[in-house]
């Protein structure tokens, strides 16, 4: 029961105030995420009590990514969320990404996995398959694009040699950079992680192309190949063959002489 004195619009005001004072006290670590939703919503509708349109559209989209990523005319299907509510949260979902590339610009990558960790997790996170991209990097290891190569089971079949060194050559890019999720949120590589991941730095150095790692991500962490020491193992082993073909080759020819 409100208050004598007090209208509907007066308590939805107070509760949008303290939400705002809590988000600017803290963050938004203590938030629920439809607690997240309300504050967008309430961008867009300022006169309204957003609590309900919010919890709904948590539940039909199931995470706050969901809601995120959702497009808008969905979004709208929800009572209590407009074209400009709908507008407001991907506007603050394009930012939020432009914001995260853009502090992973122009920095050395082997300076900053953390940061690409941080860049693709929130747009992996969720996700119920297997997702393969590769970020292509310049000659200075700043990031020139993110492509996404597959769906899926990830294994060598999926991910196509062929599909990465295309896209370096359209992008004139000359480091690579390859990521994809685990679902069940265990960052751990598999032996068929492992496998491709051995096939495409041997790709990579035919070709002249620095593959600078392989990130696995999972629940809130992740496993970096070239952390672990894998990275410099492989590019070893296909030198190691290099030499060793070679070596053959000149005694065939030697032989043959």
């Amino acid at each position: 029961m409100e208050k004598p004195g007090r209208t509907p619009g007066d308590t939805h005001r107070g509760h949008r105030k303290r939400l705002r004072e809590k988000f600017l006290k803290s963050g938004l670590a203590a938030f629920h995420d439809y607690e997240i939703v309300e504050l967008l919503l309430s961008l867009g509708t300022p006169r309204r009590d957003c609590k309900a349109p919010a919890k709904e559209a948590i539940k039909k989209f199931q995470t706050l990514r969901g809601v995120l990523e959702a497009p808008a005319e969905e979004l709208q299907q929800i009572a209590g969320i407009g074209a400009a509510s709908a507008f407001g949260i991907k506007l603050v979902q394009e930012v939020a990404r432009e914001f995260l590339k853009a502090r992973i610009l122009e920095k050395p990558f082997y300076r900053s996995s953390q940061e690409v960790f941080d860049y693709l997790y929130h747009a992996m996170r969720d996700l119920k398959k297997e997702t393969f991209k590769v970020i292509y990097l310049n000659s200075q290891n700043q990031i020139i694009d993110t492509v996404d190569l597959s769906e899926g089971t990830v294994n060598g079949s999926s991910v196509a040699s062929r599909e990465v060194i295309e896209g370096a050559i359209r992008s004139h890019g000359t480091a690579l950079i390859f990521v994809h999720n685990h679902p069940s949120g265990n960052p751990e590589p598999s032996a068929s992680d492992k496998s491709l991941t051995r096939e495409l730095v041997y790709a990579g150095k035919i070709m002249r192309l620095r593959v600078l790692d392989h990130i696995i991500i999972g629940d809130n962490r992740y496993y970096s190949f070239a952390a672990q020491g894998l990275m410099e193992e492989y590019e070893t082993d296909f030198m190691s063959l290099m030499l060793k073909g070679t070596a053959e080759s000149r005694r065939r020819l030697y032989h043959i002489g």
